[in-house]
C-alpha cells in the first residue's frame, strides 16, 4: 500500500501520539477531556496515549491540577537536532532551485554584527554579468538587499546602532547615505515583506531579498536573487517576489520557525 498515493499514515497509533504532543505543544497543559474533545478521540484512547508519553518521559501530569503537559525531554531532543543543523546544508536545495527557476544568481547570508557574511552563492547559469560577491565576503548591511531585509525586522534603536557602526559611503549614485531615508525604505520593506537593492551596491545590478527566521525566532539569515537591471525589471521583480516569499516561508519552517498565528 502506497502512503504517497492515499495520503494515510501507515501507523495510526504513531499519528495519534504525535497529535497529542502537538496539541500540548500548541496549548500548554490540558486536561484529559480537553484533549479528547480537541482531538476528536475517545478519552480512553487519549489516556492510553498520555500514559505511553509519561512512561517514555515525554509528558508529565501535574498532581494538583491533574492536567498534562510535555516534559523537557522533548526540548532536549529538539535542541540536539537544532544544534547539529547546518544552515547551508538545509538551505542549499532551496537556493539552487531558486537560481535555476529564475536564471539569476542567488545569495545566502548571515548577520555578523552590523555586517552580513556571504555563506552560499548559487551562480547564474545563463550569460550574465559577474558580480563581485563571493562566499566569505563581509559587506555592510545598509547598502544591500539582504542587509535591509534583516534590518527591517529590528527595532529602530538597533537600526541606529548598525548605522553608527557602519562606514557610510556612496558606492553608486543610488546608495542610501541618509539614516532617515533608510528608515523610510525599511518601513516599505516591512509592508512588502521583501527588500530591494536598487543598484545601491553595484551599478547595473538589482536584487530582491527576504529574511529568514529560525527556531530562535530571531532574524539571523537572509537570501536574495540578483541580476542585471536589463533583466531584473520592476515587473520581473514583482513576479520573483512570489517565489521569494514562498521560499522564505518554507525554509523558515524547516529551520524550526513556527509563526504562531503570524504570517511570513
Amino acid at each position: 500500500m502506497s502512503t504517497e498515493k492515499d495520503g494515510k499514515n501507515p501507523v495510526q497509533s504513531a499519528e495519534r501520539i504525535f497529535q497529542v504532543m502537538e496539541m500540548l505543544a500548541d496549548n500548554g497543559e490540558m486536561g484529559l477531556m480537553e484533549l479528547s474533545t480537541a482531538l476528536g478521540l475517545h478519552k480512553s484512547t487519549v489516556h492510553r496515549l498520555l500514559m505511553s508519553l509519561i512512561y517514555m518521559g515525554y509528558a508529565r501530569q501535574d498532581e494538583a491540577t491533574q492536567k498534562y503537559m510535555l516534559s523537557y525531554k522533548i526540548v532536549n531532543m529538539a535542541g540536539k537536532v537544532l544544534e547539529s543543523m547546518d544552515i547551508v546544508q538545509v538551505a542549499r536545495p532551496y537556493m539552487d532551485s531558486l537560481s535555476e527557476q529564475s536564471g539569476e544568481t542567488v545569495h545566502l547570508v548571515q548577520r555578523e554584527g552590523s555586517n552580513i557574511l556571504y555563506i552560499y552563492k548559487a551562480e547564474a547559469r545563463v550569460g550574465t554579468i559577474r558580480m563581485v560577491s563571493r562566499v566569505g565576503m563581509v559587506h555592510p548591511m545598509y547598502c544591500s538587499g539582504v542587509g535591509k531585509a534583516i534590518m527591517a525586522e529590528l527595532s529602530w534603536r538597533e537600526v541606529e546602532q548598525i548605522w553608527s557602526e557602519s562606514r557610510i559611503e556612496r558606492k553608486t549614485e543610488h546608495t542610501i547615505t541618509d539614516l532617515e531615508t533608510l528608515k523610510g525604505v525599511l518601513e516599505e520593506v516591512r509592508r512588502n515583506g521583501y527588500a530591494l537593492d536598487d543598484e545601491e551596491n553595484e551599478q547595473g545590478v538589482r536584487c530582491i531579498a527576504a529574511c529568514l527566521r529560525d527556531y530562535h525566532k530571531e532574524v539571523r539569515y537572509a537570501f536574495s536573487i540578483s541580476g542585471p537591471t536589463s533583466r531584473m525589471t520592476r515587473e520581473r521583480v514583482q513576479e520573483l517576489a512570489v517565489d521569494v516569499r514562498r521560499v522564505q516561508r518554507e525554509l523558515s519552517r524547516e529551520l524550526g520557525y513556527y509563526a504562531s498565528g503570524r504570517s511570513l
